[in-house]
């Protein structure tokens, strides 16, 4: 009997065999895994996601520098073990808490993009002496914390707490502070286009009271001349501002400060036209390489570091210049 069912047996696999290696095959390509594959890095021209009518004649280029990176599947996670370059990112990595999901994180992405434009726009034209005022303003959170009591979400516009307008981070801490530790706060946001009425409660930890979340102000700016901006879906993240920057800077002012050359660059800016640095240096600079750039802008310290590291191991001949602000940006492009 047992040798009857496992000649059946033997004879179904080897009858379906080729049909059971495709449904393995299909699996092994489709199956997800918690990791991003960071495949490489890539250069393009910022004047292509942004808009200003300028006469202005520009020879050079500015460009912005990228990470190119998949949602890994159990196919592309054992590939990243072969292939040169290939490298895994944990998804959990990417989230500030383990309450968060893949939205929150995209969500926060778009918003850091959102204020490195803004703020590029800000340096760029109070720097050119251009006309620019403050449009509008909404204040989101953008993370919550394990600790918080509330039902907040990441995403959430706040229109006011206890019927007062918060407009930044300085003027929630202000407000929280004249509460007490266990008070109940009635705050009113904006979820999915939806006014809602929701909740969080006061806590104290080192004799600072807290609601448990983080929140950011986007800014949206009417200047002269306009300017928009033309960012695709899947572009994210702070670490453009410094090129943008420069490349609205550049679109604004007579003298061309590109001179001809192709200049590639990485880091985030701030309103005050700090420049902070940023991950995945070494794929940015590669990227730079291979599309044959002849200068690589990047934050000093850690990011300038590992870039002549990855330079000197590679033994590339692009021209590396590391840079603590727009203005240093501007005078060692000189």
């Amino acid at each position: 009997m047992f040798n009857k069912i496992y000649n059946d047996v033997r004879r179904s696999i080897q009858k379906n065999f080729s049909f059971i290696i495709y449904l393995l095959l299909i699996f092994i390509i489709l199956c997800p895994v918690n990791y991003y594959i960071i495949t490489g890095g890539g250069t393009f021209d910022a004047k292509s996601r942004v808009s200003i009518k300028t006469d202005n004649k520009i020879k050079g280029s500015f460009n912005m520098a990228y990470v190119s990176e998949i949602k890994g599947t159990l196919f592309t996670y054992l590939l990243s073990y072969i292939v040169p370059h290939y490298e895994r990112e944990s998804i959990d990595d990417y989230k500030a808490n383990e309450n968060e999901d893949l939205n929150d994180v995209e969500f926060r992405n778009k918003l850091w993009l959102n204020e490195a434009n803004n703020s590029s726009i800000y340096v760029a034209y109070t720097k050119a002496s251009k006309d620019i005022s403050v449009k509008r303003s909404n204040t989101y959170i953008f993370f919550v914390d394990e600790k918080s009591k509330s039902n907040l979400k990441v995403g959430d516009e706040i229109l006011s707490i206890d019927g007062k307008s918060v407009t930044d981070l300085d003027s929630l801490k202000k407000l929280v502070s004249n509460y007490s530790d266990g008070d109940k706060l009635k705050i009113k946001v904006k979820r999915n286009e939806k006014i809602l009425d929701k909740y969080a409660y006061i806590y104290e930890e080192s004799g600072v009271k807290y609601i448990g979340i983080s929140i950011m102000e986007d800014i949206a700016y009417k200047t002269s001349p306009k300017v928009a901006f033309k960012f695709k879906k899947s572009e994210s993240g702070p670490s453009g501002g410094l090129i943008m920057t420069l490349q609205i800077y550049n679109m604004l002012v007579k003298e061309d400060i590109t001179k001809g050359r192709k200049i590639v660059g990485t880091g985030t800016i701030d309103k005050e036209g700090n420049v902070g640095e940023i991950d995945g240096v070494k794929h940015k600079l590669r990227g730079a390489v291979k599309d044959k750039a002849d200068i690589f802008l990047v934050a000093s310290g850690r990011n300038y570091k590992e870039a002549l590291k990855e330079k000197k191991i590679n033994k590339y001949k692009i021209k590396i210049i590391g840079v603590k602000t727009f203005d240093e940006a501007l005078e060692k492009l000189k």
